[in-house]
């Protein structure tokens, strides 16, 4: 199966889904865009419409969707509109990428808990959209933490965030 999720930068979430038992593969890249083809430099003026994603390929026997959702809403701030951080425009906001009516359905419930139960100060504003097209990002992003630990961003914001990630889901990890 397939899950795709935009939580801002796709470098963070590809570091940290990719060692989550029952997951094949995650590929960043780009969906929801306006034009037919993706590409970081365009992406990031965020005049395309695309948003930087993860696509994730998962064994749903070994983790299920809703687990992913969890590890998704965990690793990123939902209530933030088109930024995660200092990463701001509409490429980094915060969207689930459906590939099926159950996933919209489970993305739904799932979001409209956490609103009720008031798990943040402020309402989650994740967008939930039917996926139509998927463009992997340029081979140099693919494991881009792993092959760029000396990063400056690397070090200030996915170090962390995968750290606390890794913590949290220390038993989910292959």
């Amino acid at each position: 199966m397939k899950a795709t999720f935009g939580a801002g930068c796709f470098w963070c979430i590809e570091a940290c889904f990719k060692d989550i038992d029952g997951v094949s593969s995650v590929t960043p890249g780009y969906a929801g865009g306006t034009k037919a083809t993706a590409f970081y430099k365009e992406v990031c003026t965020g005049r395309t419409g695309h948003a930087e994603v993860a696509q994730i390929e998962f064994d749903a026997e070994v983790v299920s969707f809703e687990r992913l959702l969890e590890m998704f809403w965990f690793v990123h701030d939902p209530t933030q509109l088109n930024r995660q951080g200092n990463d701001i425009g509409p490429q980094y906001r915060s969207v689930i990428f459906y590939h099926t009516d159950e996933q919209r359905d489970i993305s739904e419930s799932f979001k409209k808990r956490l609103n009720e139960e008031k798990v943040w100060d402020r309402e989650v504003v994740t967008q939930l959209t039917p996926l139509f097209e998927f463009y992997p990002a340029e081979k140099e992003h693919k494991n881009y933490f792993e092959n760029n630990p000396g990063n400056g961003y690397c070090q200030a914001i996915v170090r962390p965030k995968v750290e606390k990630f890794k913590k949290v889901f220390a038993k989910e990890m292959k």
